[in-house]
């Protein structure tokens, strides 16, 4: 990582500092990540005894008057040695990252939601957590059709500009990924376990196409299994990071309806792609719709609400590397597309007749150009050109 600093309140940390200052930050991060602290407990502790460093030296006497329980002060006060050179050792790798509360680099979008996480483990790009994001959610067993939808929805979002979240997991999730992986766009999986670890095997070799192609999250400490309860928990971040989460294919018990729920509960928006009365996997998004999420058909109706959130998110956003692009300039379809947009509102359906492009094609590239402040895009499907 870069040598950047960050703040929580009143702490400067950093995540890539030299030598000897770097092994104690990240040595008092890892000590309260292997505690379980809570981002609550976090600035309670902060707020009487100041930065990471000390709150890891702390007597348990002190912890205990804080209101930590047992586990969490023993913990503490009590490091496991070798869990911590090996977290230290894994930090070592180029590609490998500690993101805490509070650093330049922590996802804006999580310190949005209740019980954010206390730091991420990052395997792959930084830069990725910062930029609109959507989910993809479903079935771990899926139809076909629902495969496919998943990957086609995927590829057309993430050669838009977005980045594709999901879990890993079998079926609709891998699907999600290999979509975004195949068009070359960015991908992020938020795990339920330790980032050493894989969960299925089946998918390692994905989760190393993720980790170069986006990144492999966690707040789980290293060597942490892969239990039950890590996975509704993880679902969290999952909806957290992302402007919307889309269902494909779910029963009515799936987990994906958890992270459906999570997504309402965090003001972001939620969409479910309708199926057949007489398969069972679509019942869960047809619930999803009763209770108000929106039915979409094309890929063209998530962008249609979502564009203005990018814009606004990347418009907000502090100008951290991650979305600090270029237009897209010199690229023929590009220049095409400029020549054929005015401050006189034009129709998608008459660009295409103007133009050698295919709809999907210009959706992408509107949205882009929209992300990027060029374009307006209207009621009724027109567009603009901005200023």
């Amino acid at each position: 990582m870069g040598a950047c600093w960050a703040a929580f309140g009143g702490i400067i940390i950093t995540t890539n500092p030299p030598g000897p200052l770097m092994d104690s930050v990240t040595r008092a991060w890892l000590i309260l990540a292997h505690a379980y602290l809570s981002v609550d407990e976090l600035r309670e502790l902060d707020s009487q005894y100041g930065e990471a460093t000390e709150i890891a030296a702390l007597p348990s006497s002190a912890l205990q008057e804080a209101g930590l329980s047992h586990d969490k002060v023993a913990a503490i006060t009590s490091p496991d040695e070798d869990r911590l050179s090996a977290a230290l050792a894994w930090l070592d790798h180029e590609w490998h990252h500690l993101v805490t509360y509070g650093d330049e680099n922590y996802p804006e979008m999580l310190t949005q939601i209740p019980g954010p996480p206390l730091l991420l483990f990052v395997n792959g790009d930084v830069d990725a957590l910062h930029l609109p994001s959507l989910a993809i959610v479903g079935s771990r067993n899926p139809t076909r059709g629902g495969v496919r939808n998943a990957v086609e929805f995927s590829r057309y979002l993430a050669r838009s500009g977005f980045v594709i979240v999901s879990g890993l997991a079998e079926g609709i999730d891998t699907a999600a990924h290999r979509g975004a992986l195949d068009v070359g766009g960015k991908t992020v999986a938020f795990l339920g376990h330790g980032i050493d670890r894989v969960y299925p095997a089946s998918n390692r070799d994905l989760a190393h196409l993720v980790s170069g192609g986006g990144a492999l999250l966690s707040e789980y400490p290293l060597g942490t299994r892969p239990l039950r309860h890590h996975f509704p928990e993880r679902n969290r971040l999952i909806s957290g990071l992302s402007l919307g989460t889309l269902v494909v294919e779910a029963a009515r018990q799936s987990g994906s309806l958890i992270t459906a729920r999570l997504a309402s509960e965090q003001g972001r928006e939620v969409f479910a792609l309708p199926g057949s009365i007489h398969n069972p996997l679509a019942r869960g998004c047809h619930a999803l719709i009763r209770q108000g999420a929106k039915l979409v058909e094309t890929a063209s109706d998530i962008l249609g609400e979502l564009a203005p959130l990018g814009h606004h998110m990347m418009q907000a956003s502090a100008e951290p590397a991650a979305v600090k692009k270029e237009s897209p300039g010199t690229d023929e379809d590009y220049v095409q597309l400029r020549r054929l947009l005015s401050h006189d509102p034009v129709g998608i359906d008459e660009l295409v007749g103007q133009s050698s492009l295919t709809i999907d094609q210009l959706s992408s590239m509107l949205l882009i150009l929209e992300l990027h402040g060029e374009v307006e895009s209207l009621s009724g499907g027109r567009y603009t050109l901005s200023g």
